[in-house]
């Protein structure tokens, strides 16, 4: 039984909240909860639980996903492990973490303006030091992390992985425009490039392309390792950790730096173009590859002679790449007929005062567009009149013999056409991946006084490396529960779920406040429930 009792303290009254029940056959009061004095009983019902004074939205979803995968991937355990607990009251691990975190739900924003603006601060252990996280603060303990520790904790990290991805293929990648580092107007001033080009090779799972062992390497120097020697000294990295060897893949033009024949297995791209008795075969040759896994792409499972060997060959093509090549063309063409119409205007008015030469060189510069100067053509007429055509049977051509089409050869017999595919798109999504984290970030110093040295563009590849393991375990788990999303949207999905904090006035005490989380579609209820999110999310 409920009832509401008062007690004087001081002249004024203070009322609770009592439950009795009976004990032992009498009656008592089990429980009190304190309501407050008259007055603030008053103002809760007359305007308290009305409007709240302001609101602020804080980012959760995308946030919570990353960090409930940071865990389970055991990311700063790992580090704190390997680093002897260096760091005291702020461990290397938690800032190892809080980097990862970072680098794939704020890069937009300086660590220290983005953190008020997500619900972190709630679950994110340990606390933030005095003062708060910043960049100075986390890259100087970061920098701590000797290249032997970083490989360490790659490793460990990698055997996490595979439990995860199971024992399947793996595969050796090369992502050459990884990142391109700006020097601090202080280290140019002594002499330090001004830029800094990297390139980064992996080995990755061949299901879900996640991050298993890695190597930054400069662009910017005389000599840079080829890209068999680079995959060669990571397969016996992988070799050591996993006892298994690797695939090699390689992009078109990459196969000069291989060993095909002695090598080890391989799936790479060749030149569509230098194979036109494949690109001519018709539609009805190829088969649907995967339905859900590659909706809208097929195949030719065939074989043909490749530097001289006699090679599994697949042609894939694909309505969406097809598409997009079209669009594109299209509007090089117009780009570029516009450019033209512009040139011929000029000349017939007269205000093109140009050599023929000149005029020749602006044409070859427009025209000297891929795809664009194998359907334009252009003539200039004795008198300095331009004209130009587009040759529509060569247009129609492009559309039915190159357009979606990329060629593929592997010695990978036994594999399913879905497998040989899967294995060469995995560099694509590596790349996109490595873009969009560098995208919204300016290679430059993070903070005051700050250089590229090779062992800080080490650490700043380890941290990136990891975002881009944990972006690709939720990715694969997203496509395992049926959601085909790519990094970029399945992020952008999740920070659709955020967190609003409702401040309402005061009645004598501290302001009250709430949280309670924004409304969700289906999807996001998907990836919500996928993710674990209820353990983090606000209490009622």
């Amino acid at each position: 039984m409920a009832s509401v009792i008062g007690k004087k303290v001081n002249g004024r009254t203070y009322y609770y909240l009592a439950e009795s029940a009976r004990v032992d056959g009498r009656p008592r009061i089990v429980s009190q909860r304190y309501l407050g004095s008259a007055d603030d009983i008053a103002a809760a019902v007359a305007g308290a639980a009305g409007a709240p004074e302001h609101s602020r939205h804080l980012a959760f979803g995308d946030v919570a996903a990353v960090w409930s995968t940071l865990e389970r991937l055991s990311v700063a355990r790992i580090a704190d492990e390997v680093a002897g607990g260096r760091g005291g009251q702020l461990p290397i691990g938690a800032c190892l973490a809080v980097a990862v975190l970072h680098r794939l739900t704020g890069a937009t924003m300086e660590i220290a303006d983005w953190w008020p603006t997500t619900a972190a601060a709630r679950f994110v252990r340990p606390k933030p030091p005095a003062g708060g996280w910043t960049a100075p603060r986390l890259w100087r303990r970061l920098d701590k992390l000797s290249v032997p520790e970083m490989e360490r904790i790659e490793a460990e990290l990698a055997a996490v992985v595979r439990k995860i991805a199971g024992g399947g293929a793996a595969l050796a990648v090369d992502v050459p425009g990884f990142a391109t580092f700006v020097a601090s107007a202080e280290a140019m001033a002594i002499g330090t490039r001004a830029t800094t080009l990297v390139g980064l090779g992996l080995v990755v799972t061949g299901d879900g392309a996640i991050p298993l062992v890695s190597r930054a390497y400069r662009r910017d120097v005389p000599v840079v390792a080829s890209f068999g020697a680079m995959a060669e000294q990571l397969s016996a990295r992988h070799r050591r950790l996993a006892g298994r060897d690797v695939t090699l893949v390689f992009d078109t033009g990459q196969h000069s730096q291989l060993n095909l024949s002695t090598g080890p297995h391989f799936v790479g791209a060749l030149p569509p173009a230098d194979f036109p008795e494949l690109l001519s075969r018709p539609a009805t040759a190829r088969r649907a590859v995967d339905a859900r896994r590659f909706p809208g792409v097929t195949a030719l499972d065939t074989r043909a002679a490749v530097f001289g060997v006699n090679r599994r060959v697949i042609l894939t093509h694909s309505t969406n790449l097809h598409a997009a090549q079209a669009r594109g063309l299209a509007q090089a063409l117009s780009t570029a007929t516009r450019q033209l119409d512009g040139l011929a205007a000029g000349l017939a008015a007269g205000t093109y005062r140009q050599s023929r030469d000149e005029l020749l060189t602006e044409l070859a510069r427009i025209t000297r567009v891929p795809r664009v100067d194998r359907v334009l053509t252009t003539r200039i007429s004795a008198d300095m009149r331009l004209e130009w055509r587009i040759d529509e049977a060569a247009r129609a051509r492009l559309d039915q013999e190159i357009f979606g089409k990329q060629l593929l050869v592997t010695d990978h017999d036994d594999w399913p056409v879905a497998d040989v595919v899967t294995a060469y798109r995995a560099r694509y999504h590596l790349d996109s991946t490595f873009r969009q984290l560098n995208e919204p970030f300016v290679t430059g110093p993070p903070a005051a006084r700050w250089y590229w040295t090779d062992h800080r563009i080490a650490v700043f590849s380890l941290t990136n490396v990891i975002a881009a393991t944990v972006a690709h375990v939720m990715r694969r788990e997203a496509d395992r529960a049926g959601l085909d999303l790519s990094v970029r949207e399945l992020l952008e999905q999740l920070s659709g779920i955020q967190e609003t904090l409702l401040r309402y006035p005061s009645t004598g005490g501290r302001p009250r406040t709430r949280r309670v989380l924004t409304d969700r579609d289906g999807r996001q209820q998907q990836l919500f429930d996928l993710f674990g999110l209820s353990a983090y999310a606000p209490k009622a």
